[in-house]
């Protein structure tokens, strides 16, 4: 259980963010097109898991849109914004916005993803939802970087979750071949 502050009040979470170097906890989301999306299927792709509690609250929205933006050059990385948002809101959001990069998805029918990485807020007016945090996988699925924002109403660090993902880049064995001429 980790303890985070909700405008300077203390909640907790259900457990601990995965630890890096590791796998990540298998998963299962739902698209916005209510058709789920596995980490099986994502296999091979390096992955951001930007995590927030409510696409309602203007942190949450905004942190969508920043992560939207600087993923614009991540070509090989997939961005899934999470939520318990229903997948219809999700849509209007996305759609409204423009927001290309982002994937975004729910938990709505998926506890075991904010139990899994610890994220589920356990107590405090936000009890059900998914606390503010970014994990960040290479494409073997290992853990590269984590962050549980400390207060709900801030923001995460965009620059260190980014930075993971482009310096945890292996090359596919071809791309690692050297050619003589």
């Amino acid at each position: 259980m980790a303890t985070i502050t909700l405008n300077g009040n203390p909640v907790h979470t259900c457990g601990e963010l995965p630890t890096i170097g590791f796998a990540t906890p298998p998963f299962t989301l739902t698209r916005t097109d209510l058709r789920d999306i596995t980490s099986v299927e994502l296999e091979g792709k390096r992955i951001v898991l930007s995590i927030f509690p409510s696409l309602d609250t203007a942190t949450c929205a905004q942190s969508m849109r920043t992560f939207n933006a600087l993923a614009a050059d991540l070509s090989d990385a997939v961005l899934l914004c999470v939520s318990m948002d229903l997948p219809f809101a999700l849509d209007l959001f996305c759609g409204a916005e423009r927001l290309e990069r982002a994937v975004p998805v729910s938990a709505f029918r998926h506890p075991d993803f904010g139990t899994s990485f610890g994220v589920t807020l356990v107590d405090g007016p936000l009890r059900g939802l998914l606390a503010r945090a970014v994990v960040a996988l290479d494409e073997n699925g290992t853990v590269v970087h984590t962050e549980l924002v400390s207060e709900l109403t801030h923001e995460p660090d965009y620059d260190m979750a980014i930075h993971a993902i482009r310096n945890h880049h292996h090359p596919c064995p071809q791309d690692a071949l050297e050619t003589t001429e």
